[in-house]
């Protein structure tokens, strides 16, 4: 049975939503989606659209959104239309909102960078070494089921979170002689929430398309695509 996906890409063009989203366009085809692409969230005011939509693929970091489409987008999840994503695409997106804010449940609130001294300006002054842990509770779940604790260098991403994320992997914060927080710090790294019949995926990992081609993210997502879906 064909299945309906839209994909709402754009914004900060430093995550490369458009490389970042065709990277995993023919993961749908092959599992039965026909898919559109938009490069705003305009389209989820279309309330007759979006119901006969049965997954929202979104990379569209910062960026604004208008009262009328989140509240579209809200009505979509709750009835059952899944939406799924990862690093500032889902949870960098829409500040300014604080419908949006609630739908996710979680905010990106900081990238830690390299010594000082070592920065130079560039994306990769914030590219550190990190450890993604797949907790012992998600190693059945179909999203991470037989995928084991992975090391990254990229963004690690810092993330405000309520408590209704059910939580499948985590990272975990030093904290070295220059940051100004005071102990380790451990915030969800992949995560899926339900919403009304709706279900949400998350997974912070996925700056850049380097990062979502390592095998273990790109199978996070992967599944995590399926997983939200109707």
């Amino acid at each position: 049975m064909t299945k309906r996906a839209i994909i709402v890409r754009g914004g900060w063009d430093g995550h490369q939503p458009e490389a970042a989203t065709e990277l995993f366009l023919p993961h749908l085809t092959d599992h039965g989606f026909r898919y559109e692409i938009f490069d705003s969230p305009a389209v989820y005011a279309d309330a007759d659209r979006m119901a006969a939509t049965d997954l929202i693929v979104q990379c569209m970091t910062m960026s604004t959104i208008e009262r009328e489409q989140v509240l579209g987008l809200q009505a979509a999840i709750e009835a059952g239309t899944g939406f799924a994503g990862w690093h500032g695409g889902v949870v960098d997106a829409y500040r300014a909102s604080a419908e949006y804010l609630h739908l996710m449940g979680a905010q990106f609130a900081h990238h830690p960078g390299k010594e000082p001294g070592r920065r130079t300006g560039e994306q990769s002054d914030n590219y550190l070494p990190h450890r993604i842990d797949i907790l012992a509770s998600a190693a059945e779940h179909p999203i991470t089921a037989g995928i084991e604790s992975f090391d990254l260098v990229t963004e690690q991403y810092w993330v405000l979170g309520d408590g209704l994320l059910d939580v499948l992997a985590t990272t975990t914060l030093p904290a070295r002689p220059w940051d100004p927080w005071h102990r380790p710090h451990t915030c969800p790294a992949v995560w899926t929430r339900h919403w009304g019949a709706g279900r949400i995926f998350a997974c912070t990992p996925g700056h850049r398309v380097e990062t979502l081609q390592d095998p273990n993210v790109r199978t996070i997502i992967e599944r995590g695509m399926l997983w939200a879906s109707r």
